[in-house]
């Protein structure tokens, strides 16, 4: 063996072996970069297979000049799904709201509570039956009609980079003073009244110098300067504190009194003093009466909710006072 391998070749051997742990670093590294590089294209195939939404704009538009009038809903065995691969996220939901009326929407974790909204917003079609405000079908009404015609107050509002007047009136639609009228219902008026630009202050990034609560009025500002006949609080109050939410309750209350309300509820008593509960469980409606004939019933999913969050005590009172 000494006779068949030369020093040679055997300090070769060894050269080329010092660098196998380079190379292969480099390897790894190449892989990595690969792997990352991949990720746009891979992003591209998806957004490709996105389908596009409806149209903005249909020729049904043009009839709707004063619609919403009521803000009347029908769910009539609405089913809906996300993607057409996915499972169904509500199933045959039915029921009647009558305009003006409130409604608190409750539920456990998944039960379908914000895929109801999806669906009212138009984020996908149904997948079955229908939904009509006013006895017209949203299916059939251009995008930008039937979101113009709806409000939102989700419990992380975004605000985009700019003045606040352009979150406001973002299309310059309204007035100074129509832009100051709604900001003193919501309690922001001598906020704002107090920067030195005013309107014309900026609003950062993602909203950050305002509050939760604070952007949480904003959009309940843009709700009232729209007179929105449906308003949707999406868990509005979940991460606001208490003095917050009662100031959002009261503005609800006073200033939406005839248009119709629906509250996605986090926390039970937001919606204790509600028309109706539609209590969600597993994507169907599972329950819907009066808070006070739901709990009457001694059971139930409502009856649990309101038992395990400790608010017994405020149904009894308002059972037991004034109506």
């Amino acid at each position: 063996m000494h006779d068949a391998v030369s020093p040679g070749l055997v300090g070769l051997v060894i050269t080329y072996g010092l660098g196998i742990p380079a190379n292969l670093a480099s390897l790894v590294n190449i892989w990595a970069q690969l792997e990352m590089a991949l990720i746009s294209p891979e992003r591209l195939y998806e957004y490709i297979r996105i389908g596009a939404e409806g149209a903005r704009h249909t020729p049904v538009d043009e009839s709707l000049t004063a619609w919403p009038a009521q803000g009347a809903l029908v769910f009539d065995h609405v089913s809906y799904r996300y993607k057409a691969s996915d499972p169904l996220v509500l199933k045959d939901v039915s029921f009647c709201v009558g305009g003006g009326e409130k409604i608190g929407i409750v539920g456990r974790t998944g039960a379908g509570k914000s895929s109801l909204m999806m669906a009212l917003f138009r984020m996908n079609d149904v997948a079955e039956g229908s939904i009509c405000i006013d006895g017209v079908d949203i299916a059939t009404v251009g995008l930008q009609k039937l979101r113009s015609a709806l409000a939102i107050i989700p419990q992380n509002p975004v605000l985009f980079k700019g003045t606040l007047r352009n979150y406001l009136d973002p299309f310059d639609e309204y007035t100074d003073d129509a832009l100051w009228a709604a900001l003193k219902k919501v309690r922001l008026h001598d906020r704002i009244g107090s920067d030195a630009n005013k309107l014309l202050q900026t609003v950062d990034e993602n909203g950050e110098n305002f509050s939760v609560g604070e952007r949480q009025m904003l959009c309940m500002a843009r709700a009232l300067l729209r007179q929105a006949k449906i308003v949707v609080l999406d868990e509005a109050t979940a991460a606001i504190d208490h003095a917050t939410d009662q100031l959002l309750q009261r503005v609800v209350r006073e200033e939406f009194a005839t248009s119709t309300v629906l509250t996605i509820a986090h926390r039970l008593d937001t919606v204790l003093d509600c028309d109706r509960i539609f209590v969600f469980d597993h994507g169907t409606l599972a329950q819907c009466d009066t808070p006070t004939a739901l709990v009457g019933q001694g059971g139930g999913i409502f009856y649990d909710l309101v038992t395990e969050g400790g608010y017994m005590d405020k149904m009894d009172a308002a059972t037991s006072g004034p109506q």
